[in-house]
């Protein structure tokens, strides 16, 4: 057979299941498509020397682990806001910024292939995702691998090219470092299943309306909220309310529109007003955890690129 002969067809059916692997080794939407676009070249390119010792499958599968391993050597680890540092004690407008790279970005739906089914969406979760990024990246590939997609341990070995044995003491202590790993992201999501519909409505309203403390009562008492690339957190109603008062002349007048990431999990997109006021453009991407009925956290995700990727419009006409 020749990379011509390679079965294209087949490789997209694969590729759902390999983007929400490669999603969860690597924290960024971006990072993942940008290994499985690699890992369909390699295989066409390699197609001439596989000799199926293995399964197609198991195949395709360490091509795309290899490259997440390789990527994962050079990169420092994703995190997210509230993991990094404490929330602000001075309330000002923010400015610095970490670069891309430095967080966890959410992810838009996969496809809808039947293998999904096996990847349950709790551990699509942004804090499940920041967990991850604490384990080796050999021993997150096996726990996801194990603990998510459900593999075997001959599967997972013959994959990763390691004995079954240290497949499974791998497993062990990735699962020990999981359980063992204390995050503010991971304490502060253990929320609600879903959003009310109702409370993203009022959400919604309040901050279209930019009607503060409609918007600020939504909140627990010690709620937050959190805008990635923006290190600076705001904790607690009092700063979210100084907060909102100093970014008025920035969200005023944004409008929002209904979306899903990480499983089907609702969002929110906030379009704010142009320089020139004309239409509306894309700032944050807001994912809202809710605990007993109020707001535990809104995380703003401000990366513009995102838009796209959820397959929404690059401008709103006001």
């Amino acid at each position: 057979m020749s990379g011509a002969a390679f079965d294209m067809k087949l490789f997209e059916s694969y590729k759902p299941g390999l983007t929400s692997f490669c999603y969860r080794m690597l924290g960024s939407i971006d990072d993942a498509d940008d290994a499985v676009q690699e890992t369909y070249i390699r295989a066409w390119q390699s197609w001439d020397v596989f000799r199926q010792e293995a399964s197609i499958k198991t195949w395709i599968y360490r091509i795309a682990s290899n490259l997440c391993l390789d990527k994962l050597r050079q990169a420092k680890r994703r995190v997210l806001p509230v993991d990094l540092s404490d929330p602000a004690v001075s309330i000002v407008t923010p400015s610095e910024t970490l670069p891309e790279s430095a967080w966890i970005w959410p992810s838009p739906d996969f496809g809808g292939n039947p293998e999904d089914i096996l990847v349950r969406r709790d551990t699509l979760q942004l804090c499940f995702i920041a967990l991850l990024q604490a384990l080796p990246p050999r021993q997150r590939a096996v726990l996801i691998l194990k603990d998510v997609f459900e593999w075997s341990s001959k599967q997972i070995a013959e994959t990763l090219r390691m004995s079954p044995a240290a497949v499974n003491s791998a497993l062990q202590r990735a699962r020990e470092t999981m359980d063992r790993t204390q995050l503010r992201s991971d304490e502060i999501s253990r929320m609600d299943a879903d959003p009310d519909p109702d409370l993203l409505s009022r959400y919604v309203e309040a901050f279209e309306q930019f009607d503060i403390n409609a918007l600020v009562s939504l909140f627990h008492e010690e709620g937050c909220m959190s805008m990635p690339p923006f290190p600076m957190w705001i904790s607690g109603q009092d700063d979210l309310f100084k907060f909102f008062t100093l970014t008025r002349w920035h969200c005023e007048g944004s409008k929002f529109l209904p979306t899903i990431v990480n499983g089907g999990y609702p969002a929110l997109a906030q379009y704010m007003p142009s320089k020139d006021g004309s239409v509306l453009v894309p700032w944050g991407i807001h994912v809202i955890e809710v605990k007993d009925s109020r707001i535990r956290h809104v995380q703003n995700f401000i990366n513009t690129k995102l838009f796209s990727r959820l397959g929404l419009p690059e401008q709103l006409v006001r």
